[in-house]
């Protein structure tokens, strides 16, 4: 017999399995000896008040044994023979489009700028030690895009809760812990995302797809108004190649070139709100000590606190993005002249500091101009300048937090994680009065809400700009298809219509399942 309980305890008890069965035990008035086995079904931290509480959905098994998996295993076809979709991109939603096809019956062509996820440790490693940044390479591209490298944070607020747990389960099906199938907000970890994202494009070559690396897609192929797949180069050889196929076109937020191809070729696209700001960076025993009203931090059984804040401020968002407890900063830019910071965490997520995006909403009514392009521009400017104030290296300009609010130059820094190195900068003058204004109205209100967040003790690294897409690729509500081109499947976050891991594979697979029905 098995039985489902929900549990509230302390950290010390929810962190033993033995403790546990005697809770439950306790809770139904049984021999604890007739508990065969417990399995935690769901876990989150209740840390509102001084004494914090542990959340539990427990699944006990009286006088009989769980089954041996917790997750729920997907057979993958052989589709050597079967009719070919053509994948752009292999971050998240081309990667979990890709395996949906084979689903389908279909086989994917995985076409990925960048290189495979193991060599692009080489590239990033360049940033730090010489400044340069390879352009197909980077935090942002290559296999398994942005999110490969910036932590595998798995939190959505997706209300289609059975293709969040379909992602959560293909990633353990690959290797992920099965604690993300348990967590609130679920968390795989920088360093061993990348052995998962391996094993998704060995299954996707063992079911006979192919994933070509260092291939970027120069042009799509069109005929009318359908389009027949894709131009592109080898970057290795120079060689150009054409797939032939629909397209499932999942590039990531950051591929401005594609971006500049589709409104160049008459494409329909619009511009898309995003926010802007900077990152937010602690010492992460100070985050636990605020989250956990406790001046002894978070102790031994509870993990780095996390937090997040939202509030408005001239009638726009200012808000906390992407909270990365006891992780790094990281240099994300694509490209020459260009600074781009990003978070990322190791799974302990057991580093000295703790950082967030911090950003202010920006919709393309508030940047001048009406070219479609414009919100870029908008990025592509501000990261420049970002690069000018940081010496024109990826050293980063940053400032104190107080020092920021109260518009005084730092005179010293903290220690930050950011590898590269920070450079003490004004960034409250020379950041643009709608993002910085905003920014220090809403520092002040989240010193309020959290007593001991506003600090110098935390500096701010700019510049935080790659939150989402610029653009958004019109496509229709229903098929998913481009609103024109037949054959053309707008998806995932560079498309502008995720926000992350999960959102993006979701999207990916939805891709996928509309693509499939045009055919079938």
């Amino acid at each position: 017999m098995k039985k489902e309980l929900l549990l509230r305890l302390p950290p010390r008890e929810a962190a033993s399995l033995s403790a546990i069965k005697e809770a439950c035990a306790r809770e139904m008035t049984i021999n604890v000896g007739s508990i065969s086995s417990v399995r935690i079904l769901k876990r989150s931290i209740d840390a509102r008040q001084r004494n914090i509480f542990v959340n539990l959905k427990i699944c006990i098994y009286i006088n009989e044994e769980p089954e041996t998996l917790q997750y729920t295993v997907v057979e993958y076809r052989d589709v050597s023979n079967c009719q070919q979709v053509i994948v752009v991109g292999a971050g998240p939603g081309g990667l979990f489009a890709a395996l949906r096809l084979i689903e389908h019956g279909l086989r994917p062509i995985v076409v990925e700028r960048g290189k495979n996820v193991r060599d692009r440790k080489v590239d990033l490693a360049n940033i730090t030690k010489t400044h340069k940044v390879n352009p197909e390479s980077n935090y942002c591209f290559g296999e398994g895009g942005a999110g490969a490298y910036s932590d595998g944070k798995l939190y959505t607020r997706s209300k289609k809760r059975g293709s969040v747990d379909k992602i959560l389960n293909v990633l353990c099906q690959h290797g992920a812990s099965t604690d993300i199938l348990i967590d609130a907000h679920p968390h795989i970890g920088t360093d061993r995302l990348p052995r998962v994202i391996e094993a998704m494009r060995n299954t996707i070559i063992n079911s006979g797809g192919e994933v070509h690396f260092k291939t970027k897609m120069t042009s799509l192929i069109i005929q009318g108004d359908e389009v027949k797949g894709i131009n592109a180069i080898n970057l290795s050889t120079n060689e150009e190649t054409e797939f032939h196929g629909s397209v499932i076109l999942a590039t990531g937020h950051s591929a401005r070139d594609v971006y500049q191809h589709l409104y160049n070729s008459g494409i329909e696209i619009e511009p898309k709100g995003l926010a802007v700001g900077v990152r937010l960076e602690h010492p992460s025993r100070l985050i636990d000590q605020i989250q956990y009203h406790n001046r002894e931090g978070r102790g031994e059984y509870l993990p780095a606190a996390e937090y997040s804040f939202v509030t408005q401020v001239d009638g726009r968002g200012v808000y906390s993005f992407c909270m990365c407890p006891g992780g790094f900063v990281i240099p994300a830019a694509t490209g020459d002249r260009q600074i781009v910071v990003n978070g990322m965490s190791p799974a302990n997520r057991g580093t000295r500091w703790s950082n967030s995006g911090m950003v202010v909403e920006l919709r393309p009514e508030d940047v001048e101009g009406t070219n479609t392009l414009r919100m870029m521009h908008y990025q592509e400017r501000l990261e420049e300048l970002c690069w000018q104030q940081g010496n024109m290296r990826q050293t980063a300009p940053a400032q104190r937090m107080i020092d920021f609010v109260d518009k005084r130059v730092s005179y010293d820094l903290p220690e930050s994680s950011y590898a590269p190195g920070i450079i003490s900068s004004p960034i409250h003058f020379w950041l643009p009065d709608f993002i910085s204004n905003r920014l220090r109205e809403g520092f002040r209100k989240f010193g309020q809400q959290s007593r001991g967040f506003l600090t110098n003790e935390a500096c701010i690294i700019a510049v935080e700009s790659r939150t989402s897409s610029p653009i958004r690729i019109l496509r229709d509500h229903d098929t998913m298809m481009h609103i024109r081109l037949h054959g053309l499947f707008p998806c995932g976050e560079g498309a502008g219509y995720a926000g992350g891991i999960v959102s993006a594979a979701i999207d990916g697979e939805r891709c996928a399942d509309m693509l499939a029905a045009t055919i079938e």
